[in-house]
């Protein structure tokens, strides 16, 4: 492989050709620590045309090559397996905002930006890029693109299919195809954008993008609920829906275990109300007309959810800091967890509807069979995203959970399949789930997907091993 790092150097300079096994490290461990995989090289293009260069040498060498941004997701599709035979492909110094259109509502960004940098871009010209997630000061937007990212505002701007316009991608032959158009009507053959989209790098790297903006709110409130069961929570959806429209941003399910992890981890951070209960829902609503208007549309769902004993309480944040508390609450669930130890992550979807049959059900049969396991609930329950997560009983070290992962794992996504449902929602399938969907996608499904694998990337050097 001399010859090919040699011609790597050559395409990109040698500072770019990364082979030092200490300065290799960060890029071979996915996020949670639990696996590292082996390269021969991390290579860093700076344009589109050098990702072209390096994508044709692989070719050339026949060396498979996994597309890389900021390394934060959950099922290990951004880092190599064991073998040592691929490089990474670091997409990080594509990280320039190419153009920003305010009359088309459009911002044109490269794959390597940062989303908290897209949002801020966003916000500097009055305007909104809605995505948001836990990790966006550290994804990049290539990533989000590459898995279909979701985030906390999918109720009201969908997830990133539904905000991206146009696509540039560099294929698994190093062809470049530019489809860079802010175009909200398109209808001229097959959508390669959605293709691309979710793909998680399998069928070419996406090296940009165009990615709609929204007006600025005029007012944002966030409302903090709490109620007897998840049931209750739907009941809660349903009329917020009814009062607030499309001005319902965002509906977040969390029972009573995960904020008291994040108050036993974070004791800085404390529950608004005098006593717990059982689940909570965190709604936040963004209004195009006033504050005045915002603040009475709540207070009349507040109202009405009170008086139909929907809920019990409620506390709405009269500030921007008491906003960002609440949802502090929220976004350290995740850390609250990993704080307390060992622990397996479910990111699954089931129709809205049935969340609270879901819950009931799944929660009895894992207490039948891992008796003392503690359940991590929470999540978009708008677009019926749950994040089902298990802890080990307490005082135990977690190992012997984990031991029983695929055990664990085969009853939840069985009830999930049960319930019309997917494994995986918004973090993809990488290499943690590319066997487990075998077992709920029909072989017709199973085998469109190998062909267009076959079709767009015949040699199989794009991020082999993950999704087919």
């Amino acid at each position: 492989m001399n010859d090919f790092l040699s011609d790597c150097r050559s395409a990109i300079g040698e500072h770019y050709v990364v082979t030092d096994h200490t300065d290799m490290a960060g890029y071979l461990t996915d996020w949670r620590r639990r696996f590292t995989g082996k390269a021969l090289a991390i290579l860093k293009p700076g344009s589109t045309e050098e990702v072209a260069l390096l994508v044709k040498l692989c070719n050339q060498y026949r060396v498979p090559l996994v597309p890389q941004g900021g390394n934060t997701g959950l099922v290990l599709g951004s880092v190599p397996d064991d073998s040592g035979n691929a490089v990474v492909l670091s997409l990080t110094r594509l990280n320039h905002i190419r153009a920003t259109d305010i009359i088309n509502n459009t911002i044109t960004v490269e794959a390597g930006c940062i989303l908290q940098t897209i949002q801020n871009a966003a916000t500097d010209v009055d305007r909104l890029f809605p995505l948001s997630l836990a990790a966006e000061g550290s994804c990049t937007i290539g990533g989000n693109l590459a898995t279909n990212a979701g985030g906390t505002a999918v109720l009201r701007y969908g997830n990133m299919r539904e905000l991206c316009l146009g696509l540039e991608v560099v294929t698994a032959q190093g062809e470049i195809w530019s489809g860079l158009r802010g175009l909200r009507k398109d209808n001229t053959g097959f959508d390669l954008r959605d293709l691309y989209i979710g793909a998680e790098g399998t069928l070419g790297i996406i090296t940009a993008a165009v990615l709609k903006l929204f007006p600025q709110p005029k007012a944002r409130l966030t409302a903090l609920a709490a109620m007897h069961t998840p049931n209750a929570a739907l009941k809660l959806l349903s009329l917020a829906q009814s009062h607030c429209g499309a001005t319902l941003t965002g509906f977040e399910l969390m029972s009573d275990f995960c904020l008291q992890l994040v108050v036993k981890h974070y004791p800085q951070m404390r529950l608004p109300f005098p006593q717990s209960s059982p689940q909570y829902v965190l709604l936040e609503i963004s209004d195009n007309e006033s504050a005045e208007h915002a603040e009475a549309t709540l207070e009349r769902l507040v109202t009405d959810a009170l008086e139909q004993e929907v809920i019990h309480d409620a506390v709405v944040a009269s500030s921007m800091a008491q906003s960002k508390g609440l949802w502090n609450l929220r976004e350290h669930i995740p850390l609250a967890q990993a704080d307390e130890g060992k622990n397996i992550k479910h990111d699954v979807s089931v129709p809205i509807s049935l969340i609270g049959e879901f819950i009931t059900r799944t929660d009895a049969l894992l207490a039948a069979q891992f008796p003392g396991c503690r359940l991590v609930t929470f999540g978009h329950l708008g677009d019926g995203n749950l994040h089902y997560n298990v802890s080990p009983p307490e005082g135990e070290a977690g190992d012997a959970l984990i031991a029983s992962q695929s055990d664990i794992n085969r009853v939840v996504h069985d009830s999930v399949d049960h319930f019309g449902g997917s494994i995986s929602a918004e973090h993809g399938l990488g290499a943690m789930k590319r066997d487990e969907i075998r077992r709920y996608k029909s072989d017709v499904e199973m085998r469109l997907m190998e062909r267009i694998k076959t079709a767009l990337d015949p040699l199989n050097l794009m991020n082999p091993g993950k999704v087919v």
